[in-house]
């Protein structure tokens, strides 16, 4: 009888254990951009699976170069990655990679315009020769889009002008003590910027018109392997993303980014999520055109080693089958 009922709590015990959720480890680079942080502080009545088949683990890391670093050694399950660094992962690393999501998109019409700054005394790009520029991190994006406008003026990198990578908070302080030339500028510091009188020099926009900037991917193996519990992430996600751009509760949203910051909410509530935001598609349904666009840009300008097809590392099923499980609800 010992026996039998010693069988039967393994079995009810093995039942329990296969019925955690699986910890959904999520880097991201900032927390008013990239939603992930403020994912396990919303109101549970968004979601429908959080808890049950999936939970959330942030990690912060300055951009999608370090992110990279840490999806290809399984450190991550998603990251947000740039064009650039998924361009590099695939034909420098060979690592298969899937992009299946938006995060956020930059120089879309109509919406913020992601700026590099600078004091009075830089006039121009050509000024910027023998200069330090202050990027995010390197293989981000922002980096990329120094090297194509830098680049159009026969300037490269670590022999006409420096790279500084530093956090998003610590590049306007680093351009206020001099110790940096130039530097990309998020909300709410190009906001500071501009009240005290700085100005734009160029921006992302002026290397690849409007940019998938952040996507979230992770490894092609992990993707197969764990392809429901994405969708069930998703349909929660674009429910969430729902819940962030309504007006009616936007504000709520915000008070949650300004808790993860540390910040006061007003310093968020005028922009965070309205038209002078980064632009977050409201069902996160990735620009599958205009991702292989700013590929072939990286490739044109020499900053990646060679292009990707968009219609093979980019997986629109994940958020397409999310989309169609909401339908109207």
């Amino acid at each position: 009888m010992k026996t039998i009922l010693s069988a039967v709590a393994l079995v009810l015990l093995a039942g329990a254990v296969q019925a955690e959720p699986y910890k959904l480890r999520m880097q991201y680079g900032s927390a008013t951009g990239q939603f992930v942080p403020i994912i396990p502080l919303a109101p549970k009545e968004i979601y429908r699976h959080y808890g049950k088949s999936y939970v959330v683990e942030p990690h912060f890391m300055a951009g999608s170069g370090p992110a990279l670093t840490a999806l290809a050694a399984g450190e991550l399950d998603v990251a947000g990655l740039a064009p650039q660094s998924m361009a590099n992962a695939t034909v420098e690393a060979k690592l298969e990679l899937r992009a299946f999501a938006q995060v956020l998109s930059s120089d879309v019409p109509g919406w913020n315009i992601t700026r590099f700054w600078a004091k009075d005394r830089i006039k121009s790009v050509a000024d910027l020769r023998g200069k330090t520029i202050a990027v995010n991190a390197r293989n981000s994006s922002n980096d990329a889009a120094v090297h194509v406008v830098m680049g159009r003026l026969g300037m490269a990198d670590g022999k006409d002008y420096q790279i500084a990578e530093l956090r998003f908070a610590a590049i306007l302080p680093a351009l206020e003590t001099d110790r940096v030339d130039a530097g990309v500028l998020i909300q709410p510091f190009s906001l500071t910027a501009q009240a005290k009188g700085y100005h734009a020099v160029f921006s992302t926009g002026d290397a690849f018109g409007p940019s998938e900037t952040v996507v979230w991917g992770s490894r092609a193996e992990f993707v197969a392997k764990n392809r429901a519990i994405l969708v069930d992430m998703m349909e929660d996600h674009i429910r969430l993303r729902r819940w962030i751009l309504d007006p009616k509760t936007r504000l709520e949203a915000v008070k949650l980014v300004a808790q993860v910051d540390k910040v006061p909410p007003e310093t968020l509530s005028d922009w965070l999520y309205t038209t002078k935001d980064n632009y977050h598609h409201p069902q996160a349904l990735l620009d599958r055109v205009r991702f292989q666009k700013n590929v072939d840009d990286l490739v044109a300008a020499k900053v990646v080693p060679g292009s990707i097809d968009a219609n093979k590392y980019v997986d629109l099923s994940i958020v397409l089958e999310a989309i169609a499980r909401i339908g109207a609800n």
